[in-house]
């Protein structure tokens, strides 16, 4: 079916009206309206090709939030008028033994993304939420608490989860003191998620002028980074840190604030290569990780937890029309904390 949306058609045009289509729902899918759709770093690095592997046309968009319009035949978990969400997963093999563990983002046979991924069903790649309507299989389709704000609840879709899970993995909580380094998109849900689950909190920024900020989202302390003074005040004190930075910084330092078996973890990926010094690993026995988003049930955990506790995104809502002075914007980091799409401009 016909279906409006905003795509790009190179690496080096703006964003513009498109037409795409969607499938007709099948015995287990679900049709959602969408009402909002976050504007993720990610989008930006896919609409311009800086990873290498976009293909065209593109509509990006992973944080879906609206109402289900209508479900087929088999659906068990949803009815029409539900609000429903569509976060960066919409299938996977559900067979090989990530899938097996509900780590379907992990999917050994290939996770099949909400948007520049292989459609099995129409051909060609999946579109994103950059569009007024979406089909997504009961498996793949997330249940949003009813007391979230909407426009704020649709980030959660993937800042919340890429700093819900390593928190989580990482025992953030009561009695361990955790960092955040950045306060960006995903910087400021780290923040508020270590400050829900009772951890010591402590943000680290470049910018005195985050500091008030980083108070007011939850963090116990805030430190600058590149004062050096700080930064040795809180050696070897760590039990994690969660580094959501993707431009190059010195992962050296903050290695250096880890205690014996704590664990620095990377959600940012940084264009470039970073040098790490073996000694801060091995002495005292300090380890380096990654992760990404989370898989559906895990995704589903955390908007069950964020509707108990009330935790949503800082946004700036936009139309449709401005999403490409959004990216500009993005780029500058003048947005706090995250663009979401009112897709009714459409």
């Amino acid at each position: 079916m016909p279906t409006r949306a905003y795509a790009t058609h190179s690496a080096t045009t703006p964003l513009v009206p498109f037409s795409i289509e969607r499938r007709e729902p099948q015995a287990r899918d679900v049709e959602i309206q969408i009402q909002y759709c976050g504007v993720c770093h990610s989008d930006l690095h896919y609409a311009r090709n800086e990873w290498g592997f976009t293909s065209y046309p593109l509509v990006p968009g992973h944080e879906m939030l609206g109402r289900v319009t209508r479900v087929g035949k088999d659906v068990t978990r949803f009815a029409v008028g539900d609000l429903a969400a569509v976060g960066c997963l919409v299938d996977s093999c559900r067979t090989c033994p990530s899938c097996a563990q509900h780590l379907e983002q992990f999917c050994l046979n290939g996770p099949v993304f909400s948007y520049n991924g292989p459609d099995a069903h129409l051909g060609g790649m999946t579109f994103g939420g950059y569009s007024e309507k979406v089909v997504v299989d009961e498996a793949f389709t997330l249940r949003v608490p009813k007391n979230l704000d909407p426009a704020r609840a649709a980030p959660l879709l993937c800042a919340g989860i890429t700093t819900y899970s390593p928190l989580r993995k990482w025992g953030a909580g009561q009695g361990k003191k955790v960092g955040i380094v950045g306060l960006g998109g995903l910087g400021h849900m780290g923040v508020k998620f270590a400050h829900a689950f009772g951890a010591h909190t402590v943000l680290f920024t470049t910018s005195e002028s985050k500091i008030a900020d980083g108070r007011r989202l939850g963090a116990d302390e805030v430190v600058i980074s590149k004062d050096a003074e700080q930064m040795a005040a809180h050696a070897g004190s760590f039990d994690m840190i969660l580094d959501t930075v993707s431009a190059d910084h010195d992962l050296n330092a903050l290695l250096g604030l880890l205690k014996l078996d704590a664990t620095l973890v990377l959600v940012g990926a940084p264009p470039d290569p970073q040098p790490v010094r073996a000694l801060n690993l091995l002495l005292p026995r300090r380890q380096l990780a990654g992760s990404l988003i989370g898989g559906i049930a895990e995704t589903q955990e955390m908007l069950d937890f964020c509707g108990k506790h009330d935790v949503v995104c800082d946004i700036e809502l936009i139309r449709m029309d401005q999403i490409n002075e959004a990216y500009e914007r993005m780029l500058k980091s003048d947005v706090k904390y995250r663009f979401v799409i009112d897709i009714s401009t459409l």
